[in-house]
């Protein structure tokens, strides 16, 4: 279960970005940082730098653990290429990112509980692990039982998001298909994102 509940927008404001996109994050409204001295701007130094992008795209993804994160940073360093690239790709092949992809929840946070309540199948087999790590190729669906949950409808009615072209998607029969691994150029990020810090970081 996600450590970040009624507060996941927080992280909005302490990182100075409406980092999901979304019309009711709280930066919209007060575009500083919180906190009696959050209007009061420090340069940050390289290392600010790093964490922050760190944080960011950890954050992103629905405020991964430290230790997870850190497991994914020594797979993309394992894997031949660009490490920054395999990082990216290993966040985009979880199977909840995935499914927030397919916009058949509203955000990353509900993705990872709608997995773990075992509402999603991928090539027919129940999968409730947010972390699984999707192929090429393989088909993702909302379980039978699970279909008319208003949670869903909502989610595939919304204007808010768009399927990126690296994800096939039927929003009527709820299933799509996972049709290749993306670039970090491929990502629909609503803000910048700085894998090539976030190496730097776990590298000193």
């Amino acid at each position: 279960m996600t450590k970040r509940l009624a507060s996941k927008y927080k992280i909005n404001r302490r990182l100075g970005v409406n980092l999901w996109g979304r019309p009711k994050s709280p930066i919209n409204r007060r575009d500083y940082g919180p906190g009696q001295h959050g209007q009061r701007r420090k340069k940050p130094s390289d290392y600010g730098l790093q964490l922050a992008a760190k944080q960011k795209l950890k954050g992103y993804y629905g405020n991964i653990s430290e230790r997870q994160f850190r497991r994914l940073y020594q797979e993309a360093v394992r894997r031949k290429g660009d490490t920054s690239e395999n990082l990216i790709a290993l966040l985009e092949r979880r199977l909840d990112a995935i499914v927030y992809r397919m916009k058949l929840v509203p955000t990353v946070f509900a993705a990872r509980q709608f997995v773990n309540h075992g509402h999603i199948m991928v090539n027919g087999q129940r999968v409730n692990i947010p972390s699984y790590q999707v192929k090429e190729g393989d088909e993702i669906e909302v379980r039978a039982k699970s279909k008319d949950l208003m949670l869903i409808l909502e989610a595939v009615q919304s204007h808010e998001r768009d399927v990126p072209e690296y994800i096939e998607v039927d929003h009527k029969a709820l299933k799509g298909k996972f049709v290749r691994t993306p670039a970090f150029s491929d990502v629909p990020y609503p803000v910048t994102m700085e894998p090539n810090l976030v190496i730097e970081y776990y590298s000193r």
